[in-house]
């Protein structure tokens, strides 16, 4: 089984507990305004094998689990390879490694087998509501919404991410909405706001794209705290 990778980095600190490798996969359907990494929307590039994948992860075990860490597939959108995926986490599973994938739900279905072998899902919601989630993303949100139904069924635990860019998603107006949306969620055990940046904009003018939020300035770390200790304390302050 081949799947096209992107990049591989072997010591992420914030995709998860612990320390953790993380596999970045192509290809990607959404176009958000403040994507940091349009390089990786399109699929095409090398194949690479799930069996020397699963071993070059494995050589690195003790390092995560010591940790209390493991592996983050991410992306662009990891839903949108299932069947490389699927095999991906069966094999990391039998490792006896952690497993996450990091998601905005949209991808192709057979959500219910790739749940199977995932321990935990960091889930970026991008917008709460259809007209929101159309003006940042550029597609409907009915994809994410089926992906949310496969989480029910599977039970498994998620983190929910979100990005608040300043004049966009950072009043107070907005996060009662996402506060709301994500009640709705199951088995939610933290919540985490992301202020947005500028780092990824010289991207956009390597591959020649307009940055759909160029001029608009990096979110406050401060405020970003603030909002999330008011809105979603009662999920940080559960021990994960």
């Amino acid at each position: 089984m081949e799947g096209a990778i992107h990049s591989i980095e072997s010591m992420g600190l914030v995709d998860g507990p612990g320390v953790r490798g993380i596999i970045f996969l192509r290809g990607c359907k959404l176009r958000c305004q403040y994507c940091h990494n349009p390089d990786t929307w399109h699929g095409e590039g090398d194949l690479t094998e799930v069996a020397g994948l699963v071993r070059r992860m494995v050589r690195l075990k003790p390092y995560f689990m010591s940790s209390g860490g493991g592996i983050t597939i991410s992306g662009g959108e990891p839903l949108l390879q299932p069947a490389f995926l699927t095999e991906l986490l069966r094999r990391l599973k039998a490792e006896g490694m952690h497993t996450c994938i990091d998601t905005a739900g949209v991808g192709l279905g057979n959500y219910d087998s790739i749940l199977e072998n995932t321990d935990l899902v960091l889930y970026d919601v991008k917008h709460w509501n259809p007209a929101g989630y159309l003006a940042i993303t550029g597609l409907e949100m009915d994809e994410c919404l089926r992906f949310e139904e496969a989480l029910r069924r599977s039970g498994t635990p998620i983190w929910v991410r979100h990005v608040v860019v300043p004049g966009v998603t950072d009043s107070e107006a907005h996060m009662a909405g996402l506060r709301h949306y994500v009640d709705g969620l199951p088995n939610v055990q933290r919540v985490e706001l992301l202020p947005y940046h500028t780092m990824g904009l010289e991207k956009y003018t390597g591959l020649g794209l307009p940055c759909p939020l160029e001029g608009t300035p990096s979110m406050c770390k401060e405020r970003c705290k603030e909002l999330a200790e008011t809105y979603f304390d009662v999920y940080n302050r559960k021990d994960v």
